[in-house]
């Protein structure tokens, strides 16, 4: 019998990040990357490598983060969706698995991905689901975060919201959503969709919100802010487990 023919998979997963120490593989951390691969090893005998559409980072989460893998395995795309549900803990799940042309790479086809982050706005916190919002006592103006947050759409260099480290060829950026809402009872969503983000991004720009919110900075010095490139003059990096990857767009 002749080998069998390379497939490729496309996964939509779903991940509570608080345990693990983000997407990325690491010598010794519990990662999402490494819980998948290693599910998939059982399955297929083989060591299958994990392409994810981008790294999330220790204590963010996922809804529609998506990966894509190729094996030698007959396995088709429902013994695999079933199989690595019943493989995997409780903290992550594979909603969809399909079959895919062997050019499909899921971080380089991205086209634009959508980010949401939680915010709890009242005195007193729940001590049920604390791992999924940022807490803040203080009261805060949430129409001038409103305002700022909609300085941000369009194309820009976000320099000035970028965290150490980024491995990116440039910081431009294009935004085409960028919306805060109230959602009633001290709960309030950012949401960002972008064609690409820089290192915790999402996270400075939700901090500088939060800084216009609490009056440290004012509404009309974020865009000022963006123009400086200057990460210096931007908000503190907001904790990780507020953000959501929301869902990631391809062609």
């Amino acid at each position: 019998m002749g080998e069998a023919t390379q497939q490729t998979f496309k996964l939509v997963i779903e991940y509570d990040g608080s345990g693990f120490h983000g997407w990325q593989r690491q010598k010794k951390d519990r990662t999402v990357q490494e819980t998948i691969e290693n599910a998939l090893a059982v399955m297929t005998r083989e060591k299958v490598t994990v392409i994810g559409s981008g790294r999330t980072d220790a204590g963010v989460h996922a809804l529609g983060q998506v990966a894509g893998f190729k094996t030698r395995s007959r396995l088709d795309a429902s013994v695999f969706l079933s199989g690595l549900n019943s493989l995997l803990p409780g903290d992550v799940v594979v909603h969809t698995c399909d079959p895919m042309p062997d050019t499909f790479h899921a971080r380089f086809d991205v086209t634009s991905k959508h980010y949401r982050y939680h915010i709890l706005n009242r005195p007193i916190a729940p001590a049920i689901g604390r791992q999924f919002f940022w807490h803040i006592r203080k009261p805060l103006d949430t129409v001038a975060m409103a305002e700022a947050a909609v300085t941000l759409l369009g194309t820009h260099d976000f320099k000035a919201f970028e965290g150490t480290g980024s491995p990116r060829e440039h910081s431009i950026r294009s935004v085409t959503d960028s919306t805060l809402r109230i959602t009633g009872d001290g709960n309030l969503t950012y949401d960002i969709q972008a064609n690409g983000f820089l290192r915790f991004m999402v996270r400075n720009i939700v901090g500088t919100l939060v800084d216009v919110g609490v009056g440290k900075i004012a509404k009309q010095d974020v865009l000022t802010i963006l123009q400086s490139k200057d990460r210096s003059r931007a908000g503190a990096t907001a904790p990780p487990q507020g953000l959501f990857l929301m869902d990631v767009t391809y062609a």
